[in-house]
């Protein structure tokens, strides 16, 4: 759904982005980040047509933004980090401008504007005035604005930015609920979220993209393999020789004791290999109690200083 090959972007003697490149698979969510001045706007802007590329290409849709950049705006929707709203209209008639600006056809302007009404729920707020509203519910009104023409792709921009835990929450399950119907690209800092909300991410430093892929994919090549937590009770030795014969396993590490016979451990796994179930008939015939077994990642704000904070990132 979108394909950026190369993008560049100059400003003088400034390279904002270079050599940019990444997909976007219909229906996906995918997480956009980077620290402050990384270039994630300029990418974003770039892909909206909002603003050209010095160099590369990209296709949005399936419409290229160069040559075809009237097609390529009918199938977003942008939402920027502040959100392009009029202070002094009301919710309802700023939408239904929304709706003629971006070429709804009369009859189905009406429609459109009650349906992003209810799906943003502000229904409740459709006659106030923009400008009186709560920050959470000026995001709301960006994001209707965002949707109201169906689009195929949404783009955007700190969409949280500013809101409360409560609201934070909704926003996030009302993104979540758009995937599949919609393509999203999702900027935002708030990386418990991303975590949350998206099943792949990029990360952009300095102008360039530093990984591309799973958080818990990350994890395993920063790593150099996979982690499971484990919590067995039975004699330390014996479990620790145990799980080490087990194909795949690379090291068992005990990371403390929880009490009696019951310790915690930690084990590296070779990447893309799935032991668990083998780990838990080892431990189930050895006649021992499995208490835990879960997938032990690093966070993704973890990831996302690693990867931020040194000169080159995972190929």
């Amino acid at each position: 759904m979108i394909e950026v090959q190369g993008l560049t972007k100059r400003y003088g003697d400034f390279t904002a982005i270079r050599d940019v490149a990444f997909q976007v698979e219909k229906g996906e969510i995918l997480g956009f980040l980077g620290p402050n001045a990384a270039g994630k706007t300029t990418t974003m802007r770039i892909l909206t047509c909002f603003m050209p590329a010095s160099a590369g290409t990209a296709r949005v849709a399936g419409y290229d933004i160069f040559k075809e950049s009237l097609e390529v705006r009918r199938n977003v929707g942008y939402l920027p980090e502040n959100a392009p709203l009029y202070f002094d209209m009301r919710v309802r008639p700023y939408l239904e401008f929304v709706a003629k600006i971006k070429d709804i056809p009369g009859r189905d302007q009406s429609k459109a504007v009650k349906r992003v009404l209810g799906l943003c729920a502000i229904e409740h707020v459709q006659n106030q005035i923009v400008g009186h509203l709560s920050k959470g519910y000026k995001q709301r009104v960006g994001l209707a604005q965002a949707l109201i023409h169906d689009p195929k792709v949404l783009i955007l921009d700190e969409p949280t930015n500013g809101l409360d835990p409560k609201q934070i929450n909704e926003v996030r399950e009302l993104i979540k609920s758009l995937a599949g119907d919609h393509t999203i690209i999702l900027s935002s800092h708030i990386l418990p979220e991303v975590s949350k909300t998206c099943q792949r991410v990029v990360i952009i430093n300095k102008g360039r993209i530093v990984a591309s892929d799973t958080p818990l994919n990350l994890d395993a090549r920063l790593r150099g393999s996979q982690s499971i937590a484990m919590q067995v009770r039975g004699p330390a030795k014996d479990v620790m020789n145990t799980l080490k014969s087990v194909e795949g396993v690379k090291e068992v590490k005990v990371q403390s004791s929880i009490g009696g016979e019951l310790w915690r451990y930690e084990l590296d796994v070779e990447p893309g290999k799935d032991v668990r179930p083998v780990l838990a008939t080892t431990v189930v015939r050895s006649s021992w109690d499995l208490v835990e077994l879960s997938t032990a990642a690093m966070s993704l704000e973890e990831i996302f200083l690693q990867l931020t904070t040194r000169e080159e990132g995972v190929e």
